[in-house]
């Protein structure tokens, strides 16, 4: 647009622009300092997150040699071996089937635990304390000691079953148990975390609400079910987004409790087939194992944009 002229008295004239003068693009020092404080983060996410993952990337685009050396380009030929192969249909099964088994039963039993702790009963500390133990627990150890409890000479488990008259059951050698049993040391692991999560949201609860539903009557386990329960709803989201990405994830407790993968890998999911597949017994095929990992990728991040889509929209954060 053109300049407005005004023509003042005496003759004189005065001459505006109506275009907005640029402003000044020089960076200002507290633009400047925030760009040097996230340098170093930019920096740890390039190295530990970027780099790995186009890594993984190009090491699943190329074969491998006796050393796990990328050698000659393959394309996508891993994927397609992998997503035609039956070994690998019945790895996603049992990786699921491990998710399923683990996720469901350690959220709702924290729940339980957490409401049945609310309850007025003497002595409670204890039982929290005790709830929360398993959270101190590596995964090591707590595989080692239910490998003894699942031991089928000397385990507490056909113990407790020989005195209700029930046979032995082979808790990490019968396909049909084992990957159950490591399912049971997932989820005892898991519960403790999980308690101190719900717990801290009971605490985060106003007290007025729960001394108004007391007034109109609602006490008890229908103040859980409609009050409770419905404003642990963005814990509990959490605590299932959570402990579905660590349930694919999973390993050391399936590693140690059943090597190999269990009797006729029944406990093989897709982390432990990665390890296998690049590691295990001298193996170094990167390559494939790249393949999966970025496989697993995927099914984390589709799990966690359903959840997000599905999960999230029935969550009152007020």
């Amino acid at each position: 647009m053109g300049g407005v002229r005004l023509r003042l008295t005496g003759g004189t004239r005065l001459t505006t622009s109506s275009t907005p003068a640029r402003a000044s693009r020089r960076p200002t020092p507290a633009s400047l300092a925030s760009w040097l404080m996230l340098i170093p983060c930019v920096i740890i996410f390039a190295l530990f997150i970027i780099w790995p993952l186009g890594k993984s990337v190009s090491l699943s685009l190329h074969g491998s040699d006796l050393f796990g050396r990328p050698d000659a380009f393959v394309g996508l030929q891993h994927y397609r071996d992998m997503l035609g192969s039956p070994e690998f249909r019945h790895i996603l099964w049992v990786t699921f089937a491990f998710v399923l088994l683990t996720v469901i039963p350690g959220v709702l039993g924290g729940l339980a635990v957490v409401l049945l702790l609310e309850q007025h009963i003497k002595g409670i500390r204890i039982f929290r304390t005790a709830f929360a133990l398993p959270f101190a627990f590596s995964v090591a150890s707590a595989s080692v000691i239910f490998a003894t409890i699942y031991n089928p000479a000397i385990g507490l488990a056909n113990g407790m079953l020989g005195r209700f008259g029930v046979d032995r059951v082979g808790w990490l050698t019968d396909p049909s148990w084992a990957l159950i049993s490591v399912a049971i040391t997932t989820v005892w692991m898991s519960i403790g975390y999980n308690v101190l999560v719900l717990s801290a949201g009971i605490g985060a609860i106003p007290t007025e609400i729960n001394e108004a539903a007391t007034l109109d009557g609602a006490g008890g386990w229908r103040a859980a079910r409609f009050i409770t329960v419905p404003m642990l709803g963005p814990q509990l989201f959490f605590l299932v987004v959570i402990s579905t990405i660590q349930s694919l994830q999973g390993f050391g407790q399936i590693k140690i409790l059943t090597p190999e993968g269990g009797p006729e890998q029944s406990t093989k999911t897709l982390v432990y087939s990665i390890y296998h597949t690049a590691f295990a017994n001298n193996a170094s095929d990167f390559g494939a194992a790249s393949a999966q990992a970025i496989v697993l990728l995927v099914i984390l991040l589709a799990c966690t944009a359903i959840q997000f889509g599905v999960l999230e929209r029935r969550v009152h954060y007020k």
